[in-house]
């Protein structure tokens, strides 16, 4: 539900249909707090009732218009004020003429695209609202109600380990492998580590997740890197022959799906960085990139005629 006031005049009131029962989620604002809201997936209609109400008896409001607009929207915050819109619905509510009475308006917009997941992070944020506008003379009066829109997968049909040997020669020879490339948001990371070499003192390693966030194009390219996860897998030093288990569980850490290219505006990828630390602090580490995506629960598999087959999903409510 939503609530504003303008004035004394009216109050105006947004209620999402199901809002008591459907699933809501967390997202960051932009001041770094978080708010909850409604979760909606791909292809679910977004329903609800504008409710204007008249405080005071024998007011009346004049108006150009009453609409309410579904729209998805990506902001980058070095280009404020320039928003960019990939999704814009318009449902009008009433023609123009003068309120007497408090007055409700359904609406409906039917199986919705909703392509991409919605983001906040440091230089961008992608968000879905509802916007109700009241056309006026001289000064529009509207309201925004934001929700969230989880993107879901299904198991991926390939997913292959990943599997390297890194190192310095003749000083450090090591052999890293991790179970498969793409984990879902509350998989477990497993792997191992093997020294074939060791040649350095090494005093203790550690696996971080980190999450790189990627806005511009060309030149005007920011990259914004955030340590999610950073867990220590070995403390002392390993001698030739060793082999260190990596286990690491995703579900307690804030994450997103990877995003890629998200309207030609931003990236969002997920990195293991294993890093090794000497006695002399010197750091030895390796990028991996891995595929993160929500999973959900059941999928029917349904023709599309000549097109691929496509998956209808059911979301998950652990995810």
């Amino acid at each position: 539900m939503s609530f504003f006031s303008f004035g004394s005049n009216a109050e105006v009131e947004i209620l999402l249909d199901g809002f008591k029962n459907r699933k809501q989620a967390e997202i960051k604002t932009e001041d770094g707090k978080k708010d909850k809201f409604l979760v909606y997936y791909d292809g679910e209609s977004v329903s609800g009732e504008v409710r204007i109400n008249l405080k005071a008896q024998g007011k009346k409001l004049e108006h150009q218009g009453i609409k309410v607009e579904f729209i998805g929207q990506i902001e980058l915050y070095y280009d404020r004020g320039n928003h960019h819109d990939f999704t814009s619905l318009v449902k009008e509510l009433a023609r123009p003429g003068e309120l007497t009475q408090s007055t409700n308006y359904k609406f409906e917009f039917v199986n919705v695209e909703k392509p991409y997941e919605s983001y906040t992070g440091s230089n961008v944020r992608l968000r879905y609202f509802l916007k109700v506008t009241i056309v006026r003379r001289l000064t529009d009066i509207t309201k925004e109600l934001d929700i969230i829109v989880h993107t879901l997968s299904t198991y991926p049909e390939t997913n292959n380990s990943i599997k390297m040997e890194v190192g310095i020669e003749d000083c450090l020879h090591i052999e890293f492998e991790y179970n498969k490339s793409k984990y879902h948001m509350k998989d477990v990371i497993v792997g191992k580590i093997y020294f074939l070499l060791v040649r350095i003192k090494i005093k203790h390693m550690e696996l971080a997740i980190i999450k790189r966030e990627t806005t511009g194009t060309g030149a005007n390219t920011f990259n914004e890197n955030e340590t999610i996860a950073k867990y220590e897998i070995m403390d002392g030093a390993p001698v030739r022959g060793e082999s260190i288990p990596i286990r690491l569980f995703l579900a307690g850490y804030e994450l997103t799906p990877t995003m890629r290219d998200i309207n030609k505006k931003f990236s969002v990828r997920y990195y293991l960085n294993l890093v090794l630390v000497d006695e002399e602090e010197r750091r030895y580490f390796k990028q991996q990139e891995i595929i993160l995506w929500r999973k959900g629960d059941k999928y029917i598999r349904k023709s599309t005629g000549t097109q691929k087959l496509e998956d209808r999903v059911v979301p998950d409510v652990e995810s």
